[in-house]
């Protein structure tokens, strides 16, 4: 159980990440073509000498894996590209079709995107399901044999000498006679990596410039936030010490002073009510009362504000 829901967290963050992709998928597809005519020249195929093909294991009883936007894209527009541009090269037309998903408006990718979406949902939900199959325990079962195997093979023939072999097989790539087209096409090749590293690390360093200044923001602006709610907590302490001043004085003042019809008097646990009371007596009826609101004035008169705010 463990190892299944490692699994489906490895299959999520694999399948978020694919939006992420798209861009490198685009560098990719373009460099793939840029390399195919000048391998159709070096190269006329073959496995290097000494090594050996790992053979991989494909599981047929998986659910499909989801495709991108950007693929989707290539997919859908392929055909019309092959049949408007019949003598471009395979090469030249993925080159071609990856510059125009780059300069592609946002709103005409919406629709790949959202179908990509979907089929990477579509796949979280069916690899899920079939990691619960045997089908897909016997395939696990069966892989890790495989990769057991594959690996004491290797182990094998390295003890045979092979890799003595393959190391040199690897040197002799560098073993290339200078001035000639071999060794130009070499050299070309280099430069174009180096100067897409250039560019990359160039891109990271301005990123990473902007991310600081944004974290130097956020971390005033965090700041700020925090003066200002210390000062909003003191500024609610002194309300409130000044609120439960008043309530004193006011118990102090009016606790001998019962309210007409129901004699409740005043106390620290219903000042407030008791207060709220005496106002309504004396707006309903002024001229019944006169005597209390004589006695009400004469006390707020002589309550010093001052022994309840030294500010008033």
């Amino acid at each position: 159980n463990n190892s299944n829901n490692n699994n489906n967290s490895n299959i999520r963050r694999e399948v978020v990440g694919m939006d992420q992709q798209q861009e490198n998928d685009i560098c990719l597809a373009q460099d793939e073509a840029d390399k195919l005519d000048a391998q159709a020249q070096q190269k006329k195929g073959g496995w290097p000498k000494g090594k050996r093909r790992r053979k991989v294991l494909k599981d047929v009883n998986a659910p499909r894996t989801p495709l991108t936007g950007y693929v989707r894209y290539m997919n859908d527009r392929r055909d019309k590209a092959r049949m408007d541009y019949p003598d471009m090269s395979f090469a030249d037309l993925t080159k071609m079709m990856g510059t125009e998903w780059t300069h592609l408006p946002r709103e005409d990718k919406q629709k790949y995107l959202e179908e990509a979406e979907k089929d990477k949902e579509r796949y979280v939900r069916e690899i899920e399901s079939y990691q619960q199959t045997d089908s897909y325990k016997r395939f696990n079962k069966k892989q890790k044999q495989e990769i057991a195997k594959q690996r004491v093979d290797e182990e094998g023939s390295r003890l045979n000498g092979n890799e003595e072999e393959d190391k040199e097989d690897d040197m002799s790539a560098f073993d290339v006679p200078i001035f000639t087209e071999e060794f130009l096409n070499h050299n070309k090749a280099r430069e174009a990596e180096l100067r897409q590293l250039r560019k990359s690390n160039v891109e990271y360093e301005e990123q990473n410039s902007i991310l600081a200044k944004h974290i130097d923001n956020m971390k005033s602006a965090v700041e700020k936030l925090e003066v200002d709610a210390l000062q909003q907590r003191q500024h609610n302490i002194a309300l409130q010490q000044h609120l439960d001043a008043l309530r004193t004085t006011l118990t102090t003042n009016f606790t001998s002073i019962p309210l007409p019809g129901s004699g409740e008097l005043a106390s620290i646990e219903n000042i407030d009510a008791y207060m709220a009371k005496l106002h309504n007596i004396i707006v309903e009826a002024p001229q019944d009362h006169e005597g209390l609101i004589n006695t009400v004035r004469d006390i707020v008169t002589r309550i010093d504000l001052q022994i309840i705010d030294p500010k008033l």
